[in-house]
């Protein structure tokens, strides 16, 4: 099946935009982001943030699979991204020797950096494909976008309820 990717990524966006327009929540924006997105994105086979605390990633609210749960920055994808703070975009997971097989299925993976109103790193949003090459700008631009909005743009309160 083939997606027009900007006009999936454009209904999604709208979507969660008029979902969260008042939103403070970072639980809830994270989950109604993952949510959403995996709906509009067929090829999106595990989507999630991984929260950041005391120097390390612990799972947080996702879609998919058993995640991960414990990964320190020194260690796989997402541990590179939040190291960096710079967005991770793999074609192939399996040519790369950072990456961490929380599920075998995962073939291409994109992680992007998540910021609070105070410039902290507070996550990162890891998303998986079973396919090959699955991600590219369009992905990582609307996605960055998306992040920006909602994570870095708006006080948060970063309770779990």
């Amino acid at each position: 099946m083939t997606i027009d990717k900007h006009q999936a990524y454009q209904q999604a966006v709208r979507e969660i935009n008029a979902i969260l327009e008042e939103e403070t929540n970072m639980i809830l924006k994270m989950a109604t982001i993952n949510c959403v997105l995996k709906q509009y994105l067929p090829y999106y086979y595990w989507v999630g943030f991984y929260c950041v605390n005391e120097g390390q990633l612990m799972v947080g609210p996702y879609q998919g699979t058993l995640g991960c749960l414990h990964i320190p920055f020194s260690k796989g994808i997402c541990g590179r991204a939040a190291q960096t703070e710079k967005t991770q975009v793999v074609a192939n997971v399996h040519d790369d020797p950072a990456h961490i097989a929380c599920d075998s299925r995962t073939n291409s993976e994109i992680v992007l950096p998540v910021w609070d109103n105070e410039g902290q790193l507070i996550a990162v949003f890891d998303i998986d494909s079973t396919e090959l090459a699955s991600f590219d700008k369009v992905d990582q631009t609307y996605l960055e976008a998306l992040l920006e909005l909602h994570f870095r743009q708006n006080k948060l309160i970063k309770s779990y309820l």
